[in-house]
């Protein structure tokens, strides 16, 4: 097990450091639903009161991650909460991984973490 974390550090310090020029994608997210705690909980939400839905993203929105120079940062305007939720399937999907539970290749549905009014969102990779 250490062998292999020393040569997965090894390559990994090579990439950072611009030695080996990896391939990536643009993966596109979609906002497809954003739910209220009434959706979740019906008429006894935890909190005591409805909270309404989302204000961050609207449904049918879409953002762009990747750039032409390989950068994959969070898209502008993005919630910084449901960004550290989706990174690691972007990331899956930016470098060609798939997800087998999906039908079709290079995508995946996720949603942000957060229990009272979650959003679900679409990540397809893109040329």
């Amino acid at each position: 097990m250490h062998e292999i974390q020393v040569k997965i550090n090894k390559v990994a310090k090579r990439c950072m450091s611009g030695d080996v020029m990896v391939e990536t994608s643009r993966v596109k997210i979609t906002v497809v639903k954003r739910t209220d705690s009434k959706q979740i909980f019906g008429d006894n939400p935890p909190m005591g009161q409805a909270i309404e839905a989302c204000s961050v993203f609207k449904e049918g929105q879409e953002f762009i991650v990747g750039d032409e120079r390989g950068q994959g940062g969070m898209p502008e305007g993005f919630c910084h909460w449901a960004w550290n939720d989706l990174f690691k399937v972007v990331t899956t999907l930016r470098f060609g991984g798939n997800f087998p539970w999906m039908n079709e290749e290079g995508t995946s549905v996720s949603c942000c973490t957060d229990g009272l009014r979650p959003v679900i969102f679409e990540l397809r990779r893109i040329q």
